[in-house]
């Protein structure tokens, strides 16, 4: 079977396991049905590495959640778009399936009111999940002032979550998911940002680092978190 469609096989198998883990292909429609023009909220994916679109998106997280902390923001930012972007690859990896490449060069993006949104230009074969990542993680450390171990610590979270489903939708067991999750974080960047805890027919994940969501007001600190619950 030729690569852009063992990619979109793979797609079509994994994305009804969650919203997060349906990712689609092609160019945005280009319409704003309600104006009849362009719809210029979609941006390139190499937009997320200069210029003003990921300060702009930034700023638009700062102001929804108010906060007077950009680091915060960006992290909620990155947690999204590994959310978004991650879930897919790691079902790929779990059904043995060719996993698509989300480096930004590949990608359409957006933030808006509806939040993230993301979509492959191609549907092609990927490379690591560090390489994917790493330009991102550092066009983000650009705009806001917070640490690359929370980032990857992110990143590490969507991991286990995306496993976390997997494993409870009966598409791999918890174990072989487990055991996927330790091969991700074997090697740096990831590797230190987390472990996974023993516990029967689940996968049970406690990251390093903490994502700042209790810096919010209202907010609290997640199920994976380090720091005392809140």
């Amino acid at each position: 079977m030729p690569e852009p469609a063992r990619v979109l096989a793979t797609l079509r198998q994994v994305r009804d396991l969650s919203p997060f883990f349906a990712l689609d292909v092609g160019e945005p429609d280009g319409s704003r049905p309600d104006e009849g023009r362009p719809d210029e909220s979609w941006h390139d994916g190499d937009a997320l590495l200069s210029g003003p679109a990921l300060p702009g998106a930034i700023d638009r997280i700062t102001a929804r959640y108010r906060t007077t902390e950009p680091r915060v923001a960006a992290s909620l930012f990155f947690l999204g778009y590994t959310a978004r972007l991650l879930s897919p690859v790691v079902a790929a990896r779990a059904v043995d399936g060719a996993v698509p490449d989300v480096r930004p060069g590949n990608l359409w993006w957006r933030y808006g009111t509806d939040g993230l949104r993301v979509r492959l230009k191609e549907p092609r074969v990927g490379t690591g999940i560090a390489e994917s990542l790493a330009p991102v993680v550092d066009a983000v450390r650009a705009v806001a002032p917070v640490a690359p171990g929370l980032l990857w610590g992110n990143a590490a979270s969507s991991v286990a979550g995306a496993l976390r489903i997997v494993a409870r939708a009966g598409t791999a067991s918890a174990e072989d998911c487990v055991a996927l999750g330790r091969e991700l974080f074997a090697e740096p960047p990831l590797r230190g940002t987390g472990e996974f805890v023993p516990f029967p027919g689940e996968v049970a994940f406690r990251r390093r680092s903490c994502c700042l969501y209790y810096r919010l007001d209202g907010g609290g600190t997640c199920g994976d978190c380090p720091l005392p619950a809140r």
